[in-house]
């Protein structure tokens, strides 16, 4: 490869002369930002520890009021980009939010998209567009962008849940804000329920819904139905995994982040290809071995780990006995809309 001009090679006073009308000479920094190949990602394979979190985001709810903190969240931040930036790859941003008993997490909208997989505890809910979305183990809730939401909590016990946004690439677009609001008028009507069964929709959808979200709450009873009957009636198949889908046009459940899940068979090991975009995993049930190239991750129920995108991993099912389930969120809605979504086999 041939090798280019250095920009110590070039003269003091012609430096000077460029930085001083706000001007760079490409040709010094031309393999960073073009590197030969394949992308070299700031994303590091990174893991977070459920049982190194949870007790730190108890002492927060501790420390600090929820009137104090809006929303009581812990960042899952990747080192790679600096924690400082608060993301976890290029385009996703993750947090684990805590809610306990009797709290009001006031009502706000934003730019960002965002999601809620529900890790523990039961008797809190999500408003979002005046359409209550109750929270169990499992669950994946909308906020995407512009709708008003809020968190509410009636149960007994702590709360929490793991968010997934794009808000590193909103903020990078210098589009990312947000507008509080007033407590919502929570109406009837609920997406899980219309849309409860694959293959079968409302017969007024025909009339295309006003929503261009028409489910936010996807239970995770029905994807782990889901997995089940997919693993049971083709035995032969690898990739037990299902998309999580708007079910009126069968595009991603939003329009940036991709999200599924995926069984692993009892004892199953899985090589993913390598493709473009980094992807999260968290364990929702029982635990797996994540390789990412020459990392390799041991995670347990509730536990997150990133793996950059161009990135070799390979997941394997700790348990002999028994299938596990993990919860994956990636930037490959992103990817294909820039035409930059790479599979590599």
């Amino acid at each position: 490869m041939q090798e280019l001009g250095r920009l110590e090679d070039l003269p003091i006073a012609y430096r000077e002369a460029l930085t001083e009308r706000n001007l760079v000479p490409l040709w010094p920094s031309l393999r960073g930002v073009l590197p030969p190949g394949q992308p070299r990602p700031n994303t590091r394979a990174t893991m977070w520890a459920y049982s190194d979190i949870k007790p730190l985001l108890l002492q927060a709810g501790e420390l600090t009021p929820i009137e104090k903190a809006e929303r009581r969240v812990l960042v899952l931040a990747n080192p790679g980009h600096g924690l400082e930036k608060m993301q976890a790859s290029a385009a996703m941003y993750l947090g684990m939010q805590l809610l306990l008993p009797g709290e009001w997490a006031p009502s706000h909208r934003h730019t960002p998209n965002a999601v809620r997989m529900i890790v523990e505890g039961e008797g809190a809910y999500t408003t979002v567009d005046d359409e209550k979305c109750p929270m169990s183990r499992g669950d994946l809730i909308l906020t995407p962008t512009g709708l008003w939401h809020e968190h509410g909590h009636d149960g007994t016990d702590p709360v929490v849940w793991l968010d997934v946004l794009d808000l590193p690439l909103v903020y990078y677009m210098e589009a990312s804000y947000h507008i509080n609001g007033e407590r919502q008028e929570i109406k009837p009507g609920r997406g899980d329920r219309a849309y409860a069964r694959g293959g079968m929709v409302p017969t007024a959808v025909f009339n295309r819904s006003s929503k261009a979200y028409p489910m936010l709450r996807y239970p995770w009873v029905e994807a782990r139905a889901a997995l089940l009957a997919l693993a049971a009636d083709q035995s032969e198949l690898d990739a037990v995994q299902v998309t999580y889908v708007n079910p009126e046009t069968g595009d991603d459940a939003e329009n940036i982040l991709g999200f599924y899940a995926l069984m692993l068979r009892p004892g199953q090991t899985l090589q993913l290809p390598v493709r473009s975009p980094a992807v999260v995993f968290h364990v929702i049930e029982g635990g797996a071995d994540v390789t990412i190239g020459e990392q390799a991750f041991s995670l347990a129920e509730a536990d997150t780990c990133c793996a950059p995108g161009f990135t070799r991993v390979s997941l394997h099912n700790r348990q002999a006995d028994k299938p596990s389930f993990l919860f994956l969120a990636d930037e490959s809605p992103l990817h294909r809309k820039l035409g930059v979504y790479e599979s590599r086999g």
